[in-house]
């Protein structure tokens, strides 16, 4: 497949809102791919490269060699050309990049070249692995859009199921399973004011603790114990105190949802950045055990010696949880039966408020009739904080001044649309400790694209937790809306920008919805 397809078919998805013709376009362009393009060519129009971060900045990329008179670039080309800009290290390898980028973009044709430039800047979010991309994908294939669905939820990813499908039909759906040591993408929850909001959108449910940790996937089967993140990562060789509490459960084969988090000598949670710093070591996992061990608290399991229990309603899944799991591994909870009962609110409202003196940072209020919507940010699990909280997305900062100069310090905020672009909501610079600001200096600096002097503009990667006094209309900012008295929490680098809030949801924020 030529890589100019690929940009016109992402140019299209760009200019056209409705959801039939973005449809359309993904169903032509899926019939016409050859399956073992698929892959790099649906990462192409979601806006991201394979090879993840290249260590291009801005400078590698302002002179271009003159775009090519004609279209010959394939996509397996510019994949292997990105591959070895990627590989390159040592002394000498920002010239040795360039002169990579160079050769690549002296190939390409204007319209590639700016194409090439939005993938390689990060600017290019067009959302084209929704749920467009699998009914265009179930129609190319003629395969039940359900089907399609559920096979993206299990494999985790459009680009396996879709590779599957087009070389041989509706019938490579049955590939696809819950299977224990595959990972498949954690449900979400949505957001509500308060529990008595909660509780009026959930009906029958169980309140249980919101814990502020590292979200976990456990597969436990005859290979052994194997750990991941909520990204997918695998961290087994990290953590393994929650390799040993996981072999010790009493079952052969199963799938546990849950987090992971220390605790201080009081019993209470340390900080998440110290959770985090944790996960994320690399070095003397041994010692770091030893010094700040973490411990597993479960609260779903999706698997159990070969039952998938996905479809099940949560009740009956919990059923199954403690069946495995004893109580001191399993996140506390209030069972309501009734929510419209005052005795039962009043009940509810006290766990919250106990959950928050015991150092965790909210509740998450679960349907007893939700199924686990993998993937999705399901409305049967509704999470509540005591204050409002979103996780944005920084599209953009500005150069400090005053005792901040030399630094970049007030922060440009996105949410996420549903075209997978990001829409501006305000700005700060409040909540930054020296340190952060320090580390903020020198990560966005890493991922900057432009720079006027004043404002340096970044590619829109890093998420990060935000708290506000409320969202009020205003002209200034394309959505209509902007945050009041916004300030920083801390960065979360286990997010992604797929997991920053909508916009839509903070417009509900606002209309009281």
């Amino acid at each position: 497949m030529l890589f100019a397809e690929v940009a016109r078919v992402s140019r299209e998805i760009a200019t056209t809102s409705a959801r039939s013709r973005k449809t359309a376009l993904l169903a032509e362009f899926f019939g016409e791919a050859e399956p073992a393009d698929v892959p790099v060519a649906i990462a192409y129009l979601a806006g991201r490269l394979p090879q993840g971060r290249l260590g291009v900045g801005w400078a590698a990329l302002r002179d271009r060699a003159e775009p090519a008179t004609g279209a010959s670039l394939t996509v397996a080309a510019v994949d292997a050309a990105l591959t070895r800009v990627g590989e390159v290290s040592g002394p000498g390898a920002q010239a040795g990049r360039r002169a990579l980028l160079q050769e690549l973009f002296g190939a390409a044709t204007a319209p590639e070249q700016e194409y090439l430039l939005g993938l390689l800047t990060g600017e290019v979010r067009q959302g084209a692995l929704d749920a467009a991309a699998a009914e265009g994908l179930a129609a190319a294939t003629h395969a039940p859009p359900a089907g399609v669905r559920r096979a993206v939820m299990l494999a985790g990813a459009l680009e396996p199921v879709a590779m599957a499908l087009l070389a041989r039909g509706p019938e490579a759906l049955a590939d696809f399973a819950l299977t224990v040591g595959t990972p498949l993408l954690p449900m979400l929850a949505g957001s509500a004011k308060n529990v008595e909001e909660a509780l009026a959108k959930a009906g029958p449910c169980a309140v249980e603790e919101k814990l502020d940790g590292i979200r976990v996937q456990i597969h436990r089967d005859a290979g052994g114990v194997r750990v991941f993140t909520r990204t997918l990562d695998d961290v087994t060789g990290r953590l393994p105190e929650i390799v040993a509490t996981a072999a010790a459960l009493p079952a052969e084969r199963f799938i546990l949802d849950g987090e992971v988090l220390a605790f201080d000598g009081a019993g209470r949670p340390r900080p998440f950045q110290q959770t985090a710093g944790r996960v994320g070591s690399r070095v003397d996992v041994a010692a770091a055990a030893r010094s700040m061990p973490v411990h597993a608290v479960f609260f779903d399991v999706l698997s159990v010696d070969g039952r998938d229990l996905l479809d099940l309603p949560y009740a009956e899944r919990h059923i199954a949880l403690e069946a495995l799991v004893p109580p001191e591994l399993r996140v506390r909870r209030a069972v309501v039966a009734d929510p419209a009962d005052p005795a039962q609110l009043a009940g509810a409202a006290a766990f919250f408020s106990a959950t928050l003196d015991r150092g965790h940072e909210g509740v998450v209020v679960k349907s007893a009739a939700g199924a686990y919507a993998a993937g999705r940010r399901g409305a049967s699990w509704i999470k509540v904080k005591p204050v409002h909280t979103l996780d944005l997305v920084v599209l953009a900062v500005e150069r400090g001044h005053g005792r901040r100069t030399g630094t970049l310090s007030n922060l440009h905020l996105g949410a996420r649309d549903e075209d997978g672009s990001f829409v501006m909501l305000g700005k700060t610079f409040k909540g930054l400790t020296d340190a952060l600001l320090e580390w903020q200096t020198e990560r966005l600096g890493a991922l900057a694209v432009s720079d006027d002097g004043h404002t340096v503009t970044v590619r829109p990667e890093l998420v990060v937790e935000i708290a506000y006094d409320g969202v009020q209309t205003s002209p200034r900012y394309p959505a209509g809306l902007a945050l009041r008295f916004a300030r920083v929490i801390r960065y979360r680098e286990d997010k992604t920008a797929a997991d920053a809030d909508t916009v839509a949801m903070v417009r509900a924020v606002h209309s009281g919805g």
